[in-house]
């Protein structure tokens, strides 16, 4: 009860109304380690990516999950499959896909996958093409896709894990800003740098319009605006500060933003208090859904819109949360 009280007067404090829903239901994933999900111009899915390497999508409640893509063309189904406790050796083997985004009118499924960048496969799936080499990112993590001008942003993390600190330590103490946010041009096949300095961004989400990318900064619990387009192309800026740690960043039909909020605290261990929060291209809090009920003290990584149903990701957890029925 502690836990929501907590978050029910923060949320409060931001004049915000909390939401519930009508029911919650799980599509149960293959293995662990969903982090986004996307859908295709079909409206088909969800589409997520596994710590395991695969990339699944959701067929039917009959069916469920089947496998639709790799990354990695050596990947040993009977070595990777189920594979909970991934590293970089694993995952070079297996594949480690993060970010994943449909280009709605090629039909075509970019990936993110941590250690080989960006990828691309077609609609019937298979192994993933590598489009940017490796040495481009130190850990990429987000994408979204223009859908005016195909160009497609993405997020680097940084060498943030490279110092194998504890995830506590890195929390609470990390002054880490090595992390980046890029552009890859499909028609120049050429990937630029647009900003660095970022506190591992960790969200990524382009404006209807296309003039602006969100940016969520997880270790200084902030949003950044870089301006794509106008008088303030190539600036940044602080967008919204966030009582907790903000995750992926998905823009809704509408044009408003749901973006994955954690509440990080050490009691003495580390546990989470996860939210989702709307909110509007202004930088206006809409809404905010508490999932602690279904999630209890684990975190979640992305909170997406999709026909009016929030689908919810974790990747501690091996399913799909369905919320449906949205009320006060």
């Amino acid at each position: 009860m502690v836990p929501i009280l907590m978050v029910l007067f923060l949320c409060l404090q931001q004049n915000t109304l909390v939401f519930g829903f009508d029911s919650f239901n799980k599509l149960q994933l293959p293995s662990i380690g969903s982090e986004s999900y996307t859908f295709d111009s079909d409206n088909n899915g969800p589409y997520t990516g596994l710590n395991d390497g695969r990339i699944v999508k959701f067929q039917d409640p009959k069916t469920g999950f089947i496998d639709f893509a790799t990354t990695t063309s050596n990947r040993s189904k009977k070595f990777c499959d189920g594979t909970h406790g991934y590293n970089v050796n694993t995952s070079m083997i297996c594949g480690k896909p993060i970010g994943l985004e449909f280009n709605l009118k090629t039909k075509e499924l970019y990936i993110l996958d941590a250690y080989r960048g960006l990828m691309v496969v077609g609609i019937e799936g298979g192994v993933a093409t590598q489009l940017s080499g490796e040495t481009h990112f130190d850990y990429a993590d987000a994408i979204d896709i223009d859908t005016i001008t195909g160009v497609i942003y993405i997020t680097d993390i940084g060498d943030i894990f490279s110092k194998h600190r504890p995830w506590s330590d890195i929390l609470f103490k990390a002054d880490d800003r090595s992390g980046r946010l890029l552009k890859y041009d499909p028609q120049t096949k050429k990937i630029d740098l647009l900003l660095t300095g970022l506190a591992m961004p960790a969200g990524l989400a382009i404006s209807k319009d296309g003039s602006f990318v969100l940016i969520a900064e997880y270790l200084t619990c902030k949003i950044t605006r870089f301006w794509v387009k106008g008088p303030k192309a190539n600036t940044s800026e602080t967008f919204l500060e966030l009582p907790g740690n903000p995750d992926n960043i998905r823009r809704t039909d509408s044009g408003d933003f749901w973006v994955a909020v954690n509440f990080q605290k050490l009691q003495p261990k580390l546990i989470a208090f996860p939210l989702g929060q709307k909110i509007s291209a202004e930088g206006k809090i809409l809404q905010t859904v508490n999932f602690y009920g279904e999630y209890n003290a684990t975190d979640i990584t992305e909170v997406q819109e999709h026909h009016g149903t929030l689908y919810v990701a974790s990747i501690k957890n091996d399913f799909v949360g369905v919320y449906k029925g949205l009320r006060c």
